[in-house]
């Protein structure tokens, strides 16, 4: 068996793991054993794992690997804020980017789920770079491994380095469902990362028959990113909104709820933009679409890329949207930009990587023309 055919064994769930040990002949145990030493201990080879015995060891060097994401390149902003752009399985020019957001005694790892993202958002930049393909289990939980391992050793009796995981990074985590599934039970078990699963987080578009699917298969926290307040408006800002209207996207969030375990509400996230969807208006329409769903709501002040003719609102216009909603009984926040002076600010993240759908190319061709124009 070549190097190129070996199991990667970072990617694989806890389940396909105790599967993958019995497939070659050994017991259920070895997997708990594994498991620990690469998601716990940060192993990179079979060789530190003391307490398996030489003969695995050596069956495992020749039949496995554990292989994460390469890192291209690391950058810290002024606030903290850290960004690792990766090279995937896909090579040289296919790179997505991971962004670790401190804030106290938190800290929040945005993590990526496409290479580019298939969906095309008007006001994102990722959606601007268009789409090559879906990232591996072990590229998604290997971006979480990375962030962990560049404070040092890891150390499961340590303090957690990374609190919070969002899957909110480039691309549109329902259109890869099996490895993002895959990868958030990773984060949340025991003998891996063990996160709570009010701290893991999906967000979607609205990816409304694989939100029915999703509640049957895991029950992290949800997030939705909403942005407008009416299908019209929504139709331009998020296409895919044109496929699942906003009714039948609060019907599935409300079964989602109606399905978890535990008390849950959903994130609507709402970015704004000046004069497009952060007027009164808007505020008090949101109000009203959101007043049977258990949820609070994040507004995103717009982060400006190149020629996305959009801008970002004003404070006092934040405020007063914000005001309204508050007034109504919603719980509000104003995200705070973090790490806009690298580029890893909310909807900033574009990566490296070869365009299948060529949107990046007709984007640019369009921004051509209007600054000709």
């Amino acid at each position: 068996m070549s190097a190129t055919q070996k199991v990667n064994l970072l990617g694989l769930s806890p389940e396909k793991l105790v599967e993958f040990f019995e497939s070659i002949g050994e017991k259920k145990f070895r997997a708990t054993q594994v498991m620990k030493w690469i998601h716990q201990k940060g192993a990179e080879s079979f060789e530190e794992m003391t307490d398996v015995s030489k003969k695995l060891r050596a069956k495992l060097e020749g039949i496995c690997e554990i292989r994460a994401p390469e890192i291209v390149e690391q950058n810290i902003s002024t606030d903290g804020t850290r960004k690792w752009i990766i090279r995937t399985e896909g090579g040289m020019n296919d790179c997505v980017e991971t962004v670790l957001i401190p804030d106290g005694d938190r800290a929040t790892l945005c993590v990526s789920s496409q290479v580019g993202c298939s969906l095309d958002c008007s006001f994102c930049s990722t959606g601007k770079q268009g789409f090559n393909r879906n990232l591996t289990p072990a590229e998604i939980i290997g971006q979480l491994w990375i962030a962990i391992k560049s404070f040092g050793p890891m150390d499961p009796n340590g303090p957690r380095r990374v609190t919070n995981v969002v899957m909110m990074g480039m691309g549109e985590p329902l259109m890869n469902f099996e490895p993002v599934v895959d990868a958030m039970i990773l984060m949340m078990h025991d003998n891996a990362y063990g996160l709570s699963k009010r701290r893991v987080t999906l967000s979607t578009s609205g990816v409304v028959p694989k939100i029915y699917e999703l509640v049957k298969r895991t029950d992290v926290s949800l997030a939705i990113s909403l942005h407008a307040p009416n299908n019209p408006l929504r139709d331009e800002l998020v296409p895919i909104n044109r496929k699942y209207p906003i009714e039948e996207l609060l019907e599935a969030c409300q079964h989602y709820l109606d399905n978890l375990p535990d008390k849950r509400h959903i994130t609507i996230e709402y970015t704004m933009m000046a004069g497009v969807n952060d007027q009164e208006q808007h505020a008090r329409e949101l109000a009203h679409l959101l007043k049977d769903l258990e949820c609070k709501v994040n507004l995103i002040p717009f982060n400006p890329f190149p020629h996305s003719g959009y801008e970002k609102p004003s404070n006092n216009q934040t405020r007063r949207f914000q005001k309204i909603l508050a007034d109504d009984g919603y719980t509000v926040t104003v995200r705070t930009t973090r790490g806009d002076d690298i580029d890893a600010a909310c909807g900033q993240l574009v990566g490296d990587f070869h365009d299948k759908t060529r949107r990046s190319q007709k984007y640019i061709e369009l921004r051509e023309i209007g600054d000709q124009s």
